[in-house]
């Protein structure tokens, strides 16, 4: 019949033949004792992480459109505060997206948004403030992303 198909032998008639849908199903399973997979881990954290950001960003927009109570309105305001709200505005939920996409682009967007939101608060924090309780979760936050991370990296494939 077809010239590349491997013809059937005698030795062949009990056994069905190999798919390569099964095999590719095998790969994709667990062991059954591996226990906690770090790399499902990781993927379920940054997918938190984006949905938490993307809000994060539309919370800045919102400041810039004037859809939130701020007193004075948004363009009343000083140009450093004005600077970091469209900064913040653009880059979390670029940051969001990334994480999202579990890519590596956006772990490392992400910890340039939480690093640079804390530098902004501890140097001007006029312009940005920060409760202490939050400082300390975006600190624990970014370390358990990269203590996963670094797990999840040396799990066996």
């Amino acid at each position: 019949m077809w010239p590349f198909r491997r013809r059937r032998t005698q030795s062949d008639e009990g056994r069905p033949e190999p798919s390569s849908v099964d095999a590719a199903l095998k790969l994709s399973e667990p062991a059954s004792g591996r226990g906690l997979r770090w790399d499902r881990t990781l993927t379920w954290f940054m997918r938190l992480m984006a949905l938490l950001w993307i809000a994060k960003g539309l919370s800045f927009w919102a400041v810039i459109v004037g859809a939130s109570a701020m007193v004075p309105p948004f363009e009343d305001r000083s140009l450093g505060f004005q600077a970091a709200i469209v900064y913040f505005a653009v880059i979390d939920p670029i940051a969001a997206v990334g994480l999202w996409l579990t890519a590596t682009w956006g772990g490392v967007l992400w910890l340039l948004a939480v690093m640079s939101h804390l530098v902004l608060a501890v140097f001007f924090p006029g312009v940005v403030p920060v409760s202490l309780a939050l400082a300390v979760a975006y600190c624990g936050l970014m370390v358990t992303y990269l203590l996963i991370s670094f797990l999840a990296s040396g799990e066996d494939e």
